[in-house]
């Protein structure tokens, strides 16, 4: 009796860019039954949130006349990328090529007789008219371009290596951010489906002229780029191809290359996170630092440096052999006051520090600063939320791609009697139509009843009704006017705009308010509402006795759209409040709550993945109308609870100014 066929352990460009961030990294890939994997994991979720799904097919109608390698098994790709190639001339993709212990798949690949172009598409966007360019001044690539420069440069290596004697031209197909779309509705001729477990994304109508007039796409010769990441040594003195090799050995023979400590492991995917439900998995971040610091068991759970809440001068601290937030001080962090109201960057990031060096729990409130502006405020209060996006190919004619888009607002109301009630949301469903100035009326329609005070977290909002602007100046919207004089009243011009000003009720940011006068441990370091919120609510019996009743949606309680005489304060066996997040309705089918965390994630993706990422599946995906009707329901539930974190947390520093 034969086993089953072993799938080749080769090293493909997904696992050499895993490799080139920690080559100790390729020994945990591929093992999710033994190590913890905190990344996107879903091929059909991670192409909705990254948003450039579309950009790889409509790449393909820029090269007419090319044959796709469509199969998945190895050596069928192969074979049949072997039978292509055999033409003089021919245009792949999807093109596998495969030498020794090294495999790539080549989005595009031309063949020109004895010439060979390497297309790697991105749907990342590039600005020609940005004259920062892809390198700094000293000739290294700038961070954010580093993972797709060294992306091609891998492939060229293996082309390279496969053809021999021809020659090997790279390109990146990028995003332009210069060209306004030719046409409307272009984005809904692209659509994903599932089909036998997997994701692809489809034409579905047939491209015009029209539509193919202007290139959304631009593409752009990087061979000078990658030549010197070919040419170049790492800080150990080994070159691009010794590099190459000692990766692909250590995948093929499954050996662990040992680990070294430093700021990649700040976003170490293969960890367990803190609300991890399967705990039978390994850490691999807590094997590396094991391993390389010795460290005894207990010193695991040590808060590490990287915790530090914009700690710059992490990387020193590492270097120098501080590895765990108390064994720092503030000549780490050369404290400095900013004379202003509340803490300064270095003074909280020193309140941090000496908690955590004291082992105390408790928050920090800065009483005096935070009584001073809210008596500044006027009743009643309004605290809003938007969702957002930005998709790769525009929704109308003239629009550029990854402009900003909004989509969905929440809306609570606080009276000057402390009453709370729900006032007011909108999520547009529409499919293919651009809703920001939908969204917009919605929204001046909540607003502009009364003149009391309006709340956002972080600038999110005001970034974005900046962007609404610039695009209802290139509107023909009949009530253009009348919008644009009340995005003014509600926000301030960006640092970098020609026409300056502060509208009259400029929005006022609780995520500042936060860095300045409120510090709690439990929020690890991290400012974002989804942190902040489980604080507020452990630390405030106000808020355990009046949200573990269900007044929420009651009809002599807390007005709500959404739920129905609910308690958001529950609590576990050891007396902690359930995160409220965890509580909600799964946004995705057969998606864990872990899972669902790392859509809310910043540094996964920003600007409310969750939401972003379902509305794109409500606008990009084939789904029946209970799906999309369940996503949504799902939707207004997930921002709802946005603003009521919001009304929470300023009830919580209201009830502790009166203790």
């Amino acid at each position: 009796m034969t086993g089953a066929k072993l799938k080749p352990r080769y090293l493909t460009k997904s696992r050499f860019k895993l490799a080139i961030e920690c080559p100790t990294k390729l020994f945990y890939t591929g093992k999710p039954e033994i190590y913890a994997n905190r990344k996107l994991d879903d091929p059909f979720l991670a192409a909705l949130a990254r948003g450039g799904f579309q950009v790889g097919e409509l790449a393909k109608a820029y090269f007419p006349g090319g044959v796709e390698v469509e199969s998945l098994d190895y050596d069928e790709a192969i074979a049949k990328t072997k039978e292509l190639l055999q033409r003089e001339n021919v245009i792949i993709f999807e093109a596998a090529l495969q030498v020794e212990n090294l495999f790539i798949r080549v989005d595009v690949l031309q063949k020109n007789g004895d010439h060979i172009n390497i297309i790697e598409v991105k749907s990342k966007s590039y600005d020609p008219e940005n004259p920062e360019g892809f390198s700094k001044q000293n000739g290294e690539l700038r961070a954010n371009w580093v993972q797709y420069f060294y992306d091609v440069a891998f492939q060229t290596h293996v082309a390279k290596k496969y053809f021999n004697s021809a020659s090997v031209s790279p390109y990146l197909m990028l995003a332009d951010k210069s060209v306004g779309a030719p046409s409307s509705g272009l984005n809904q001729k692209f659509l994903l489906v599932k089909k036998d477990n997997r994701t692809r994304c489809v034409q579905t109508q047939e491209l015009t002229r029209e539509d193919l007039a202007k290139r959304l796409l631009t593409l752009i010769d990087v061979d000078q780029e990658v030549q010197k990441i070919l040419n170049s040594k790492n800080e150990s003195g080994f070159s691009f191809d010794e590099q190459v090799k000692a990766f692909a050995d250590a995948y093929e023979k499954d050996e662990r290359i040992a680990p070294k400590v430093g700021m990649a492991c700040k976003k170490c995917e293969f960890d367990i996170s803190k609300t991890e439900t399967n705990l039978c998995l390994r850490s691999g971040r807590r094997e590396c630092w094991q391993e390389a610091l010795r460290l005894k068991k207990e010193d695991w759970d040590r808060p590490k440096v990287y915790e530090l809440w914009d700690f710059r001068s992490c990387h020193k601290s590492m270097a120098a052999g501080k590895f765990f937030l108390d064994e720092l001080d503030e000549t780490d962090i050369q404290l400095k006051s900013d004379n202003k109201p509340g803490l300064s960057r270095t003074e909280r990031q020193l309140l941090q520090i000496k908690k955590t060096k004291a082992k105390d729990n408790e928050a920090f409130i800065d009483r005096k600063a935070l009584e001073a502006e809210m008596k500044t405020w006027k009743f009643p209060l309004h605290f809003i939320d938007f969702e957002t996006t930005a998709v790769a190919l525009p929704f109308h004619e003239g629009a550029r791609p990854y402009e900003g888009v909004a989509f969905q607002f929440s809306h609570h109301v606080v009276d000057a009697n402390g009453q709370v009630a729900h006032q007011g949301e909108y999520l547009h469903t529409t499919v293919g139509e651009f809703p920001s100035f939908h969204f917009l009326r919605a929204l001046k329609k909540e607003l502009e009843q009364d003149e009391g005070s309006i709340f956002q977290y972080s600038h999110h909002e005001n970034t974005y009704l900046n962007f609404i602007l610039n695009q209802l100046e290139r509107s023909d919207e009949p009530d253009r006017s009348e919008l644009q004089s009340f995005l003014k009243t509600i926000t301030r011009s960006k640092k970098d705009a020609k026409e300056r000003w502060v509208g009259e009720r400029d929005m006022i940011d609780l995520c500042q308010m936060v860095k300045r006068y409120f510090y709690h441990p439990r929020q690890c370091g991290s400012n974002s509402l989804k942190y902040v919120l489980p604080a507020a609510l452990n630390a405030s019996s106000f808020l355990k006795e009046k949200y573990s009743k269900p007044i929420y949606g009651a009809a002599d309680g807390i007005r709500s759209l959404n739920f129905k005489d609910y308690a958001w304060v529950k609590q576990d066996e050891a007396g902690e409040v359930i995160d409220p997040y965890r509580q909600l309705p799964k946004i995705f089918e057969n998606c864990s709550a872990d899972e669902i965390d790392l859509l809310f994630d910043e540094d996964e993706l920003a600007n409310g993945g969750a939401a972003m990422t379902a509305w794109a599946q409500m606008q990009f995906a084939e789904m029946s109308p209970q799906e999309r009707e369940a996503i949504a329901t799902a939707l207004k539930k997930y921002c709802e609870l946005d603003t009521l974190a919001m009304v929470m947390l300023y009830e919580y520093w209201r009830e502790s100014l009166d203790d």
